[in-house]
């Protein structure tokens, strides 16, 4: 694994969910400077920059050469994820980024909670026209390309001069390199196997990937959503930042809907409508935050079996002396499969490292809960 990583901004609180912004080629982490600061209030999120684009170190531009795949752009995101401690993220990339997301989606879904794919393709068109980009930039640099940036990127009339500033400004071999990796990509044949929650991003006025490319995707992914952005070109995230944060807020909720499934499942539809009933403009917050973060987040993590947690989540209670909600957890508990005495087994051990009057309680506690659950059972 390389010792360099891939230069990127961090945004947002470190205990909030991870969020991967990736770039379109030529651009840097800029491209999301409309969008990130709104995503940043509920996630950690992480722009990169891809290898000597934007303000990479010249060693960055070494971690990708000639004939780069995507599949290589997918392992320094992993990387990079890797080093930030984040096992499993929500990722949305534009283009060339986009690329990565699907390469990601396809090859560790188990690393990616959902995908966003803006403005991109499962294929580019073909090889000619990258393979002739990319002998065109090792010969005579990027100068004379990024004077077209604004025509390829944006509807007319509208820039972002610093987007353009980075097309001119990035390593050519590197930028060479990307155009490598797009000449062979194409994961036409493959969209189906993709199992992540995806959202297809298309920009209407975009004439490097247009919205057909982002239908296809749509169409093929099982279960996958598309919008189309009127007045969009290629640069979505940077011409229609509103639009695009609505559907990226869209996705990323769906935590929150997968949580609140999880929840029911193993507290059951009584307890969770009491909760529901009782909730107010103010306590709202907080229930969405439990449902889309301790639910949606830890609960539906495969890493431990929801029989694990119940134990770890029982003892965790009798730690501190929380027995209204150690009773609740003692249903759960024998929702998840856990048997009387095996739930008399994890009390014990808490004796052991809580102290004998915290496990005298929970006895107590979960003696009557059980006997409640054998009189609902009779």
């Amino acid at each position: 694994m390389t010792h360099t990583l891939l230069n990127h901004r961090t945004e947002g609180p470190a205990s909030a969910p991870p969020l991967l912004l990736g770039p379109s080629l030529g651009t840097s982490h800029a491209l999301w400077d409309k969008v990130a600061p709104e995503l940043s209030i509920t996630h950690r999120v992480v722009c990169w920059d891809l290898p000597g684009h934007g303000d990479s170190s010249e060693s960055t531009a070494r971690l990708i050469s000639a004939g780069a795949t995507v599949a290589d752009l997918a392992e320094l995101v992993l990387a990079l994820a890797n080093a930030l401690g984040m096992q499993r993220f929500a990722y949305a990339g534009v283009s060339l980024g986009g690329a990565v997301g699907l390469h990601l989606a396809l090859h560790h879904p188990e690393r990616v909670s959902s995908l966003a794919v803006i403005c991109s393709s499962a294929h580019f068109n073909g090889a000619k026209a990258w393979t002739e980009r990319a002998a065109l930039v090792r010969r005579e640099g990027l100068a004379g390309l990024a004077e077209s940036a604004d025509a390829r990127w944006f509807t007319q009339g509208f820039t972002v001069p610093r987007l353009v500033d980075d097309h001119r400004r990035a390593n050519p071999d590197a930028y060479a390199a990307c155009c490598d990796a797009l000449a062979t990509f194409d994961l036409s044949d493959r969209l189906p196997e993709i199992t992540v929650p995806t959202l297809a991003v298309a920009g209407r006025e975009d004439p490097a990937t247009p919205p057909a490319h982002l239908r296809e995707i749509a169409d093929s992914v099982p279960g996958a959503a598309l919008v189309e952005i009127p007045g969009a070109s290629h640069l979505a995230p940077a011409e229609c930042p509103e639009a695009v944060l609505t559907a990226l807020s869209t996705l990323l909720s769906g935590g929150a809907r997968r949580g609140m499934a999880v929840r029911r499942e193993v507290l059951g539809d009584a307890h969770v409508d009491r909760a529901q009933s009782r909730q107010t403009a103010f306590t709202a917050p907080f229930q969405d935050f439990i449902s889309r973060y301790a639910w949606g987040e830890i609960w539906t993590d495969p890493t431990l079996t929801r029989r694990e947690r119940s134990m770890i989540t029982m003892t965790a209670l009798i730690a501190h002396g929380h027995y209204d909600e150690l009773a609740m957890h003692v249903r759960a508990a024998r929702r998840n499969g856990l048997t009387p005495q095996e739930i008399g087994a994890v009390l014990l051990q808490t004796a052991v490292y809580c102290g004998v009057p915290a496990a005298n309680s929970a006895f107590a506690t979960a003696q009557r809960v059980l006997a409640e659950d054998d009189e609902d059972r009779a």
